[in-house]
Parts: C-alpha cells; structure tokens; sequence
C-alpha cells in the first residue's frame, strides 16, 4: 500500500544555507583531508614503482579501435580480448591522447581522478551525516585503493567514480541525471550493474511508472549512443563481447571462491547456484528491511500495480485526471538519504558476495563501505529497519536523534575497546614476567649442569674438582703448623 509522503520544506535561504555549511565541522575536514590525501598521492606517484598489468593492454585495445577496427572480437591486447562496452574505449582513447600512453602522466591523471572519487565518496558521507568528523579519514587509509588507482591505472576507478557520482545524484534525488551517469559507469565495465536492483526499488518508491519508464529510456538511450558505431558495424560481435553475463574466469586469479576445486568453479550448476542464491538474498532484504514499512515487497509491488491500473483507467477521463495526480504524487514517497545510500551499498555488497570471482582490483567496488560499514552504515541499516523509509514529519530531529545513537554507541565501543586494551597490557605484562622468571630459573640450572659437567670432566681426568675460596686457608694452617713442629726441636 501507499506510503503517504511528507509534503517538502521549502528550501531554506541562500544565507542560511551557506551558514550551515560553514558550522557543520566535517566539511573543513574533508577539505583538509583532500589536501593531505594529494599530498600522500604525489608520494607515491613519485617513489612508488609502477606495477604493469592491464595498462600496456588497454593501450593496445584503444590503438586497434582508433585504427577503424569496429569489430568487438578483434579488439585485443596482452591480456586478451576486450570484454568492456563502448564507454571504456572512448574514455581511455582520451587518456592515450593526453598521454601519448606513458605511463607516468597517466599516473598524474589517475592521481587526480582519485582525489575526485575521494571528494565524491566524503561529500556522500558528509550529506548523510551519519559518522562522526574523525571517522572520514578512514576513507584514505587504505593502501590498497592508492595502488589501484594510481600504481595499475584499471578501469574500476573511472567506473566506480561514475557510480559514486551517480549515487551523489541521487542523494539530492536528481533521479534522472543520476540514471543516465549510472548508464555511463556501466559502459566502462558491467561491475556497475549489481546496483540495478535496488536502484529499480528506489525509483518505483520515489516516481510513478511513467517516471520509471522514462528514466529507463534515458539510460538505454545513452548505451545505444556511446555503442552505435559497433552496433551499425558488428552488433551480435559488440553485445556479445560487452555484455557477457556468462564469462568464466580463470580459476588461479579467483581470490574470494580459491578454495572450491576448479571443475566446480567452472562448472554451470556452480554459477546457477550463485545466481539463486543472489536472488534469495535481494528479495530476502527487500522484503523485510527495504520495503518493510509498504508491508513488504510483495504488498509495494502490488500496490504499485494497482495504481498504474487506477492511472491507466482514467487516462482519458478529464475529470478525474486532476484527483489521480493528486493521489498519484501523495501515493509517492519522499526518500531520506540514509535509506538510499543504505540500500544502493547493501545491495552492491550482496552482488560482490554472490560473485564467482573476484580479484584484487574489485576492492574498488566496495572500499567505500567496509572501511566505514562498522561504524556508519550498518547503525543505519539497523534505524532503517525500525523507521520509515521517507522524511519523518522533523527530518532535523530525526537526524539528530540518529546522530545522538551513533555517537553513543561509539562511546561504548570505546570503552570496551579501552578495557579490553587494559585487560591485554595487564596479561602482556605478567606473561613477560614469566617468560623472564623462567628464563632466569633454566639459565641457572643450565650453569649449575655445566659447572658438574666440567667437575665430572676433571674427575675424569684425574684432576681434583675446583676448590672453594674457603679451602686454601683452611689447608694453609696445618702446612704451617707442621713446619712450626720441625723447626722446634732443632
């Protein structure tokens, strides 16, 4: 059923809203951590070697296209054929001609592109207000994402930039803007898709179907331009090489399911059952967490049909068109940020569970949630699932309210982190103290073994044992007497 939607706040005055942004503390932060984060990118561009994998490749792809070459299949490098849509080569014959495909100014470039997707990922962050101000240089601790982006130059980071655009979009519920980025990330790689599902439930919660629909349009509208000189050229070549739902990876550089036995991994019944077990996963988490309050997916799916039945009906009907789009806009929901971002990352994370391989590189994918998920967004996800996925009617409060828990259960988290650390020194330090007790007691009966070894030596040999300090004095005294008794009588 309806969600009835809270009617908007006018936007608030420039002056206010410049304000605010200058008392919320998170944002100098971020800047401050942007400037830094350059810094450390400048570092590693200038004393990190370069590792070479798909670079040389990419290159080689990119110069057959550039030649004329229009069909998929024949476009290869060192690591094989290319399996990317369109959107790849149009973005990386753009790097080839301002790089002229050396390497180091294509690092500079990534390095920019890095600090892009760090601002992009920060201003997602700041905008859900969800963690505390020291929490966000988490997001540019991990070395890995700095290899990945300026040391192997892949085309995850320009993909995932584009989604993290899309999703900022989206925040500010820009939908359509937002889905037509979303169709451009997809075109450099197909990674982009695992957050098709609860994007599709976002936009059937947040516009009526003909919204949808158009949305939908706009996106198919821009993977038909970006692939139309291969689509004119090799169709079945071009959609069957970029959009291969079926590839098998190489079993050796599969780093999550390394463990199963290759003739299972390559295996159809392997693959299926991801699939299934995907699907189980996205029903199971909208039903209960992301359309608990419609009364779950089934009853949202349904009431949504009804409406565009209802819309349908009375299509032609003048007099009822007026009360149909007031119903309409009042059956649609207003989405709080928290509920967007929390369910577009959860989504993408069931995907990267259910993938059959994946490789280093595709930390990328999720980098932005697991180094802050403990702290963030699984607080959201658990006020998520016991409040409204649209503005309450004091989103302020709500806000705060969110704020206050967080900040609380960080505070507990400390205190049993800080006890925990006591409880581990206090242990540290008397098990130190046992190990040098009992190295003492070994060492000294180790010496007393060894002064019987020599003494057991010498008896051996005929030698008396090591006298005492004591004995020389005592033995003197009767040498002395004797002597005495000699020269007595004489």
């Amino acid at each position: 059923m309806g969600v009835e939607s809270v009617a908007p706040s006018p936007p608030p005055p420039r002056s206010e809203g410049k304000t605010a942004l200058l008392q919320n503390p998170k944002i100098p932060f971020a800047l401050a951590l942007l400037f830094a984060d350059a810094l450390l990118v400048s570092l590693i561009i200038a004393f990190v070697p370069y590792t070479k994998i798909d670079w040389d490749a990419y290159m080689s792809q990119v110069s057959g296209f550039l030649e004329g070459e229009r069909n998929f299949r024949n476009l290869k490098g060192d690591t094989g054929p290319l399996v990317y849509p369109a959107g790849f080569l149009y973005i990386y014959s753009a790097f080839q001609y301002l790089t002229q495909g050396q390497v180091y100014p294509a690092q500079i470039m990534f390095g920019v592109l890095y600090i892009i997707n760090l601002a992009i990922v920060l201003a997602i962050y700041v905008k859900t207000d969800v963690v505390p101000w020291w929490a966000l240089c988490l997001l540019s601790l991990s070395k890995r994402v700095h290899s990945i982006f300026v040391l192997r130059l892949f085309n995850d980071c320009v993909a995932m930039t584009l989604l993290h655009a899309a999703l900022l979009l989206l925040v500010h519920r820009r939908w359509n803007l937002g889905l037509i980025v979303f169709s451009g990330a997809v075109s450099v790689k197909m990674n982009v898709l695992l957050y098709a599902p609860p994007l599709l439930l976002l936009m059937l919660k947040a516009m009526d179907f003909s919204g949808v629909l158009l949305a939908l349009a706009w996106a198919a509208v821009v993977q038909i331009l970006l692939g139309l000189p291969f689509l004119v050229s090799y169709p079945v070549a071009y959609i069957s090489s970029a959009f291969n739902l079926g590839r098998v990876f190489i079993h050796f550089w599969s780093v999550n399911f390394k463990f199963i036995p290759e003739p299972v991994f390559v295996s159809k019944g392997f693959a299926i059952f991801l699939l299934a077990a995907h699907l189980i996963l996205l029903a199971s988490f909208a039903h209960y967490s992301w359309c608990k309050h419609e009364g779950g997916l089934c009853n949202f799916l349904h009431s949504r049909y009804v409406f565009m039945r209802m819309r349908f009906a009375v299509f032609f009907s003048s007099s009822f068109s007026k009360k149909v789009g007031k119903s309409g806009s009042s059956s649609l929901q207003i989405l709080n940020k928290e509920h967007i971002v929390t369910t577009m990352f959860v989504g993408n994370f069931i995907g990267i569970v259910c993938a059959r391989s994946l490789h280093y590189q595709f930390y990328s994918w999720f980098s932005s949630i697991s180094i802050c998920a403990d702290i963030s967004f699984s607080v959201v996800l658990i006020v998520d699932m016991s409040s409204d996925g649209h503005d309450s009617e004091d989103p302020k409060q709500s806000t705060a309210d969110m704020t206050a828990f967080v900040q609380n259960l960080l505070q507990q988290m400390q205190i049993r982190f800080q006890t925990m650390s006591d409880s581990i020194i206090t242990k540290n330090i008397l098990f130190i103290l046992m190990i040098i007790l009992n190295a003492l007691d070994e060492m000294g009966n180790r010496i007393n073994e060894l002064e019987q070894s020599i003494n057991d030596l010498r008896a051996e040999m005929g030698v008396e044992s090591t006298p005492s300090p004591v004995a020389p004095v005592a033995r003197a005294k009767p040498k002395e007497e004797e002597s005495n008794k000699e020269e007595g009588p004489a």
